[in-house]
Parts: C-alpha cells; sequence; structure tokens
C-alpha cells in the first residue's frame, strides 16, 4: 500500500510540469528511479500513463483521468495527515475520563483554571463509581485509588494520601455519647454507604498498632454517594464515615466532630490510570500534567 502511495504522488509530481527531469528535482530522486517507479505503476494497472518521445511527455487519456481522481485525495490525505500532526504538537481535542464525584471534584479544582490557557481542549468528566473497562468504552483515562489500580495500567499519582473519619453534628452527641473505640459505634445511629462496584453494605474500616478492625453499622439511612451522606450527618441524623478532605470546612466551623481519630490511618490517594501501549495527544499529556500530584 505504501509504495503505490509513494508511485501516485511520482506520478502526479511528473504530470504537474509534463517532465520527468524536473519532477525528480523536486523529488530528489535519479531520473531514472523515477522512470522505473512510473513504469512499474504503468505495469501494475495494465495502461500507459505518459505518452514520451526524446523531446516530451504528455499524459494519455488513462493518465488524465487518474490525475483528476488520484490527485485531490492524496491532497487529502495529506492535509489530514498533517492535521494529525499539528494535533499532536498543538494542545487540542477531547480528553475523556471516567471518575467518581469524588475525584471529579479533585480533578474540578486542578483544571478549572489551566483551563483557560488551553480553549482547544475538552474535558469530559463521566462520573461513575465502577470499575469501568475504559479501553471498552472509549476512556482515555480513568481514576482510582492506588489500591485498586490494575498492574497493566501506567497511575499518575493525582491526589494526596486520603482517610476516613466519623463524623457526626453536634446536636447529634448531644443526645448520644462520644464513642471511645470503634466497636462503640454498633450502639450508634449510623449513615451508612452502600458500594455500586459489589453492591454490599460498606463495612467501616480501622486500624491501631497495625491491628485491622471492620465494623458493621445501622441507622436511619444508606446512600450511595457521599455528599448526601454528609448533609445526613449535619442534620443529625447520626455519625457519618467519610474522607476527611470532603468534611474540613465543616469541622473547621464545628457544624461536625470528628471521633475515633487514633483509630483512622490514611491510605494511597486517587491516581489518574490509563492503557500503557498508547500515544498520547498533545491535549492528554497537558491534562496529565496539570492533574499529577506535586505534594
Amino acid at each position: 500500500m505504501r509504495s503505490d502511495l509513494v508511485a501516485l504522488q511520482a506520478f502526479i509530481e511528473v504530470a504537474r510540469d509534463n517532465s520527468f527531469t524536473k519532477a525528480a528535482a523536486r523529488l530528489g530522486l535519479a531520473q531514472s528511479s523515477l522512470s522505473r517507479t512510473i513504469r512499474d505503476l504503468e505495469e501494475s494497472l495494465g495502461v500507459r500513463l505518459f505518452s514520451r518521445t526524446t523531446r516530451s511527455v504528455s499524459l494519455t487519456d488513462a493518465g488524465e483521468r487518474l490525475l483528476r481522481t488520484a490527485a485531490p485525495r492524496l491532497a487529502e490525505i495529506a492535509a489530514e495527515m498533517s492535521a494529525l500532526t499539528e494535533m499532536q504538537s498543538k494542545p487540542a481535542g477531547l480528553v475523556r475520563i471516567t471518575c467518581s464525584e469524588m475525584a471529579a471534584r479533585l480533578i474540578w479544582g486542578k483544571l478549572s483554571t489551566v483551563m483557560h490557557d488551553y480553549p482547544d481542549i475538552t474535558v469530559e468528566l463521566f462520573t461513575d463509581h465502577s470499575f469501568t473497562d475504559i479501553a471498552a468504552e472509549r476512556f482515555d483515562a480513568g481514576v482510582r485509588l492506588g489500591e485498586s489500580l490494575e498492574k497493566d495500567m501506567i497511575a499518575v499519582r493525582i491526589g494526596p494520601d486520603e482517610r476516613l473519619i466519623p463524623v457526626g453534628a453536634p446536636s447529634y452527641f448531644a443526645q448520644y455519647p462520644v464513642p471511645i473505640v470503634p466497636q462503640d459505634l454498633t450502639a450508634h445511629r449510623c449513615i451508612n454507604l452502600r458500594l455500586e462496584t459489589r453492591g454490599e453494605i460498606y463495612a467501616w474500616e480501622f486500624e491501631k498498632d497495625g491491628r485491622p478492625l471492620r465494623i458493621r453499622v445501622e441507622g436511619p439511612w444508606i446512600f450511595n454517594s457521599v455528599e448526601p451522606t454528609v448533609q445526613a450527618a449535619l442534620a443529625g441524623y447520626g455519625i457519618a464515615f467519610v474522607p476527611e478532605h470532603e468534611v474540613l470546612e465543616h469541622l473547621q466551623s464545628v457544624e461536625l466532630i470528628a471521633v475515633l481519630d487514633d483509630w483512622c490511618q490514611p491510605f494511597t490517594g486517587f491516581h489518574l490510570y490509563y492503557p500503557s501501549r498508547r500515544q498520547n495527544s498533545a491535549a492528554f499529556e497537558i491534562v496529565v500534567n496539570a492533574l499529577r500530584h506535586r505534594g
């Protein structure tokens, strides 16, 4: 296929001036090599493309027809290849990322100002709590916690270590005692989270002095995302187990109170992941660099 395209381009160059000499000079080829290329093309097509004499070269009817059809199409191909090359060097195009709502807020915080500098880049954030197959769903990348990453993916850390903490409103703790150990939570009204990936209620995970502990709790509400869980805790319905950074402002304003701090250990934060075998666009590289964690 490549040799056919080279031969067609050579044919078009000769036809431009009806001259093998000028075409050979433009292409940087020996005239004999160019003549052989055209001769091979004619033999493969089974028709003569040029009428040659010792003094002139002119197109045959078949040559005229091929020039009318091939030249515009080759020009379109060349223009498209040039555009693709420009896309690689100039940040432009669509970058699709699948992530959780919590990760989407992190990504927004990092990209919202950077995007003003790159008006030709479009970022699509698709919020999904399941483990999406990014290749099958035609995403450029996904976001997961570091501990959930697949080994055949390139992973770029985009956030700090995370920590889940139990929190409740002052109005709640005015009615119920503050838990001293995780086991005390079984006597409390707690706000549960159902994991979409497995469909089960999340068992709260704690650790102290290398001793892991999982506690199953009960209460008036079950949600499948963090935001309504925080709102239920703020409303005094019970204790919620949420990412610390999601409630920092509420902790500072004492709208929420954190408990069991010494049982809450950090774990690896969010990572952007994508296939190891891919040619990344300039737009994708800009997005990755902007999201990269530098803490």
